[in-house]
């Protein structure tokens, strides 16, 4: 019920459009929606006072594969005080064969601890955050080459001279 309730305020606020889809089959619906809204849509979701969203307890950069050439974003919203939770989700099309990456807006100035979720999905998927107050790599080096959660990475030999193949040896 609280599904529809919310999927119907994004549609009232921002037009039929707004919404691409939506998915309430599982313990935790989910609402996709126009890329370019996500952030005026999660600043309505975390004000409103039917669904008060003021916890993002999760942000996902995904790979739908090599062949769709999509990736998506995923954000697990929470409201605390109401005990319900939402996922919502925007999906980029973006060819493999463009230097640029995948753009979504920032959604870190409605909840501060977007800033580390964006910049783990921009360090390990490559997609970048626009507005995002300081997008740089998070887990990996600086200097690090590719995105090791993409479909199409192909890790390293070597890093920094080391030699870099995924074996481990013990003294047997």
């Amino acid at each position: 019920m609280m599904n529809e309730k919310i999927s119907h305020l994004i549609k009232e606020s921002f037009g039929e459009q707004a919404v691409l889809s939506t998915d309430f089959s599982g313990l935790q619906g989910t609402i996709v929606v126009q890329t370019n809204l996500i952030a005026d849509i999660c600043l309505l979701l975390r004000n409103h006072p039917t669904c008060y969203f003021d916890y993002l307890s999760c942000l996902s950069g995904v790979d739908l594969g090599i062949e769709k050439n999509q990736f998506a974003v995923v954000y697990h919203l929470s409201s605390i005080t109401l005990g319900y939770q939402i996922a919502l989700k925007v999906i980029i099309d973006h060819p493999r064969d463009t230097p640029q990456l995948p753009i979504v807006p920032t959604v870190s100035q409605v909840w501060r601890t977007a800033d580390w979720h964006e910049r783990e999905a921009y360090d390990l998927v490559g997609i970048y955050f626009e507005g995002h107050p300081d997008l740089r790599r998070i887990l990996c080096p600086d200097d690090w080459e590719g995105y090791a959660l993409r479909k199409d990475y192909v890790a390293a030999e070597s890093y920094g001279g080391l030699k870099i193949n995924g074996e481990v040896k013990t003294n047997e």
